[in-house]
Parts: structure tokens; sequence; C-alpha cells
């Protein structure tokens, strides 16, 4: 039976970011990277809420329909947040989390003005490139940049706005009281989105005891895209 990887995505983002850790794994691993409703290629549900609640309870929808039940979880930034709660809920199976970069389980350091803009961006292609740049310490190969701004651009409105007004200030660290087993938490170290300091002081200290905090060097906020040797390594 192979051990199974469940990665969950960056907002605006998909889950192909993912593919580049496909090679890199153990031939025993299997990768499973879901578009999450509202991104990429998939739409949301009738009548889903967008919270990360819901979110949280489609992935264990997921995890249930393809009957995954030996897994590490990982989740990047917005999809860490995700994998936070539903780690919280010890779903079995899940033996290990992976974050990166996460959205703080209490609230995101953005300031009102930053939200705004970041509303005002949605559809725009000039702001999808200028956030490619902005949150990415490298330039990424042509290909692989347009595929982030395609991503960007292809994210439906509903899912763009309630986690610009909700999802980055819901707070969830009352349910991470129950948070157990292996983590590790990587950062950039030259990440803009969420910055070290912030994930030091904001998510660290709700996650279990133990937990190895790394801030890798020459990164920004996508890791999966800009050191995917790295975030293979430590998938084990």
């Amino acid at each position: 039976m192979p051990h199974t990887v469940v990665a969950l995505h960056y907002w605006a983002g998909a889950g192909h970011e993912f593919d580049m850790l496909r090679p890199l794994l153990a031939a025993d691993v299997q990768l499973l990277a879901p578009d999450l409703p509202g991104f990429g290629h998939t739409p949301a549900p009738l009548h889903f809420d967008y919270s990360v609640r819901a979110y949280a309870d489609w992935v264990a929808d997921y995890l249930a329909e393809h009957r995954v039940n030996d897994f590490t979880l990982l989740g990047h930034s917005m999809g860490g947040k995700i994998a936070l709660l539903l780690a919280a809920r010890r779903p079995a199976g899940l033996r290990r989390l992976v974050l990166l970069s996460p959205s703080p389980p209490s609230h995101e350091p953005m300031s009102d003005e930053d939200r705004a803009a970041a509303l005002a961006a949605y559809g725009q292609p000039e702001a999808a490139e200028k956030t490619c740049r902005k949150i990415t310490f490298h330039p990424l190969p042509p290909a692989r940049h347009a595929t982030v701004v395609a991503d960007n651009l292809r994210t439906r409105r509903p899912a763009w706005d309630h986690w610009l007004e909700q999802g980055t200030r819901t707070d969830i660290t009352a349910e991470l009281a129950t948070l157990a087993g292996p983590c590790h938490l990587l950062v950039g170290a030259h990440d803009h989105a969420i910055a070290p300091a912030a994930q030091r002081r904001l998510t660290l200290p709700h996650l279990p005891a133990g937990t190895v905090f790394t801030e890798v060097p020459a990164a920004g906020h996508l890791l999966p895209l800009e050191v995917p040797a790295v975030v293979a390594a430590a998938l084990g």
C-alpha cells in the first residue's frame, strides 16, 4: 500500500503547483493535489460557502472518496490554514503535517489598504503579473510564470473575495488545541507575502511541541515552484 501525500494549494493557485514534486518523491509515494473549489478547474459545490471550515470538510470528503488511509498532509499558504484545521480533527491515517508558508491560524498580517487593492485586482492580467513577481524571490521560468498568472486569472470571484474578506481573518486557534503529531513548517527567507517573523509570531506557537521550523534561503512565497527539491526533502 503506497503512502500518499495530499497537497493543498495556495490562494489563486491550483493543484498543479505541486507537479514538480512528483519525480522527486519515492517510487512508493503517490501525490494527490486537487484544485480546491473555486480554483483551477474545480467548480464550487452548490451552496458552498467558501469558508475555511467548508474547505476542510471538502478535503475530508475528498480523502474518503479516494480511500486515503495513510497520508502526509501538505498545505501551502491558504492550503496551509485548511490543512491545519483538518489535521486538528485528527483524520484517520494522518501521519504527518507539512506546512509551506501557511496562512496563520489567527489572521494574516494584511493591511486594509492591501486587502482593498487585492480585491480590486481580480481578473486584472497586469496585477496578476505583478503579484507573481512580488511573491517569488528569483523570477520563475517563463512557462512556470505564465501558469501562475493563468491560475490567478482563472480563480472564481466568490472564492477570490471570500478568502480576502473572511478566510484571511478566520481564527481557528481554538480548534488547534487538539493538533498533535509530527509537523514541519517551512518558510521562504524572502517571503514578502507572509514574512518568516510573522510565521514565528502567529503560526509557530500554535503548532505541536517539537515542530521543525525551516527558513529556506533564496526563496519567496511559492516554495513548490521555487525550491521543489527542498519541499520534497521535507516530505521524506
